[in-house]
C-alpha cells in the first residue's frame, strides 16, 4: 500500500494508529466545536472538566448525515430522505427513516407556521 493510498497517514507514510486519530483529531475538534459532555472532575480553578461527546469515528458518520438532512437556513443541505439513504449506502429507506428519521424538519412546528402566516398577513 502506498502512503498517497491512506486516508490517514501518519507523518512516516504508515497507517495511522486508530487511537492516534481519535486523540489527536477527533477529540480535540469535537472540544474546539464544544460538542462536550460534563466530566466529574473539576479543574484546578473549580470548573467543570468537559469531554468529547463522542468516542468514535462513527461519529463522523452521523455528522455527515445530519449535514444531509438538516435545512439550509441552519447551515445543511436539506435533502429528501431518499438521497439521504443513497448517501449514505444504506440498503433500505426505511433504515435511513429508522436511524434519521428525527433530524428531518417536521411538517406541523406551529411556531415556523406562525411566523410565515405573520410574515405573509403583517
Amino acid at each position: 500500500m502506498k502512503p498517497h493510498h491512506l486516508i490517514f497517514a501518519n507523518g512516516a507514510g504508515k497507517v495511522e494508529s486508530h487511537a492516534n486519530i481519535i486523540n489527536r483529531g477527533l477529540v480535540p475538534a469535537m472540544l474546539a466545536a464544544d460538542v462536550t459532555v460534563k466530566t466529574s472532575k473539576m479543574d484546578k480553578d473549580g470548573n467543570v472538566v468537559m469531554a468529547a461527546k463522542y468516542s468514535g469515528l462513527h461519529a463522523l458518520r452521523h455528522f455527515y448525515a445530519s449535514w444531509l438532512i438538516n435545512r439550509p437556513a441552519d447551515g445543511g443541505l436539506g435533502l429528501p430522505l431518499k438521497v439521504v439513504q443513497e448517501r449514505m449506502g444504506h440498503s433500505s429507506i426505511t433504515m435511513t427513516a429508522d436511524t434519521y428519521g428525527h433530524l428531518f424538519p417536521r411538517g406541523d412546528d406551529a411556531d415556523e407556521l406562525a411566523a410565515a402566516e405573520n410574515a405573509l398577513l403583517g
